[in-house]
């Protein structure tokens, strides 16, 4: 059975070691199991060695989060916070519309430790 529902799509490129937490926060505190985190290497706009053309790359990580979108305005903000993208360094994210979605629950199973 297909349940189509309007969603969007939050990408946030962040330094090393934030993104898992977060993903974290924001599927114990907020329900959201359509998180999902990948690894990347760049160079940002601002570091002495661009400058100087070095190029030296630092990793970084990259989280996607589909949100329904009536609440996309509202976990956009709570995520800019909650990952601290304000901060110089702190990364950056953006959001777009997505084509469509299909519900999906993960069933109620223990907690990992």
């Amino acid at each position: 059975m297909r349940n189509s529902q309007r969603q969007k799509v939050i990408t946030c490129i962040l330094p090393k070691g934030r993104a898992s937490p977060l993903a974290k926060h924001l599927a114990c505190e907020h329900g959201l199991t359509t998180v999902d985190v990948h690894y990347a290497r760049g160079v940002g706009r601002i570091t002495p060695l661009r400058h100087r053309g070095i190029g030296e790359t630092s990793e970084r990580e990259i989280l996607t989060v589909a949100v329904p979108a009536d609440e996309a305005d509202t976990l956009f903000a709570h995520i800019y916070e909650v990952a601290e993208i304000n901060r110089p360094h702190g990364g950056l994210m953006f959001m777009h519309a997505s084509l469509c979605s299909t519900t999906f629950e993960l069933p109620d199973l223990p907690e990992e430790d």
